[in-house]
């Protein structure tokens, strides 16, 4: 099967998957990291291919709601029914292994410059404004507060302490996404982290005003 064609099949597959999901890990998430990812590999000179792909499945049996040997096994068998080349799909296996954040417990290291790519372009979108709509998104998904303030941000020392967390969402932006900005591995994502990462300070500030009745 053509390189395109092998794309948009698989696009057509993640969107019927993910399309109308309610957490913030939806079609139109998958969407934007994958027009950023196309978009920095562009100007990083990666394999398209290998981040075009990458990026279109980096969420489909995402680990938080399918556990790390369901993702590898979904994701081995779809893979491979696309792809021929077992390099190939060797190089976009550690990539979507390795994407996660996982409350900071994991090195999430990436191994190749197409990784480095679709990790950036995943991190940009939980950042900036739209970072903050999936952050309450997923945070009611959870049935989780939407803050508290005699709870404090935690330090996990484990994914399991990270996965059921029972944290409020303002938590979440110190302990995940208020981290990201110094995690970015590109210049092009340094870039764009650094004015969305501001964007993020500034709706804290303002949320703890209306909090306090100030404003």
């Amino acid at each position: 099967m053509e390189r395109q064609k092998i794309i948009e099949s698989i696009k057509d597959i993640v969107k019927k998957q993910l399309m109308g999901e309610g957490t913030g890990h939806d079609w139109w998430h998958t969407l934007r990291v994958y027009n950023m990812a196309k978009n920095m590999a562009t100007q990083e000179k990666a394999n398209m291919f290998i981040v075009e792909i990458s990026a279109l499945i980096h969420d489909l049996y995402d680990w938080k709601f399918y556990g790390e040997e369901g993702q590898i096994r979904k994701t081995g068998k779809l893979l491979n029914e696309f792809i021929e080349d077992e390099k190939e799909i060797e190089i976009i296996m550690d990539i979507i292994m390795n994407i996660s954040f996982k409350g900071g417990t994991a090195s999430a290291k990436q191994n190749t410059l197409e990784g480095k790519i679709v990790q950036d372009a995943d991190r940009l979108d939980a950042l900036g404004a739209i970072g903050i709509g999936r952050a309450f998104a997923y945070g009611g998904h959870k049935n989780r507060e939407m803050y508290n303030p005699n709870m404090a941000p935690m330090k996990y020392s484990n994914l399991e302490e990270y996965k059921n967390s029972k944290g409020h969402t303002i938590n979440h932006f110190y302990e995940k996404l208020l981290l990201l900005k110094d995690k970015m591995n590109t210049q092009t994502g340094k870039k764009m982290a650094k004015e969305r990462h501001e964007f993020m300070e500034n709706f804290l500030e303002q949320f703890y005003k209306e909090w306090d009745g100030e404003k």
